[in-house]
């Protein structure tokens, strides 16, 4: 593991201590690296929505997630400036959902991420692209 990635993951660990609604979601972090993040969850009964498929704003959180921890990858504060999701397949309770976020384009300042989300059947429920501002700010107080 190179500097890079070991930074990653200390802004991740970092991130995760205060992210009460990753850990609310039971996201377990399985890899991280410079500008790469995959992480995983388990659809549970009160994720539903009325139609008895996953509420898409739970899919999305869990997109977001992933995003955020690859954008933060490199221990700078990153926020999301514009982003968009769309949901070819449903998430059934039960599933267990993956989603893994890739860096596609990186200025000084913002940064341009492919996050997909996948069952355990490695079938596709949401594909989410993300726009990124990153700011001079330390992400890890000494």
């Amino acid at each position: 593991m190179n500097e890079k990635d070991v930074l990653a993951r200390q802004a991740v660990d970092y991130m995760m201590q205060k992210d009460y609604f990753s850990q609310w979601m039971g996201v377990t972090v399985l890899a991280v690296k410079e500008g790469y993040s995959k992480i995983q969850m388990t659809l549970r009964k009160e994720m539903m929505n009325g139609f008895g498929i996953a509420h898409g704003g739970v899919t999305f959180a869990l997109a977001d997630s992933a995003f955020a921890f690859a954008c933060n990858s490199d221990a700078k504060v990153t926020v999301a400036l514009d982003v968009s999701i769309s949901f070819p397949k449903p998430g059934l309770e039960g599933d267990i959902l993956t989603a893994e976020a890739k860096k596609i384009n990186q200025t000084n300042r913002t940064g341009l991420y492919l996050i997909e989300v996948a069952n355990q059947r490695n079938e596709l429920v949401a594909l989410f692209k993300g726009t990124c501002y990153k700011t001079e700010k330390d992400l890890i107080k000494p």
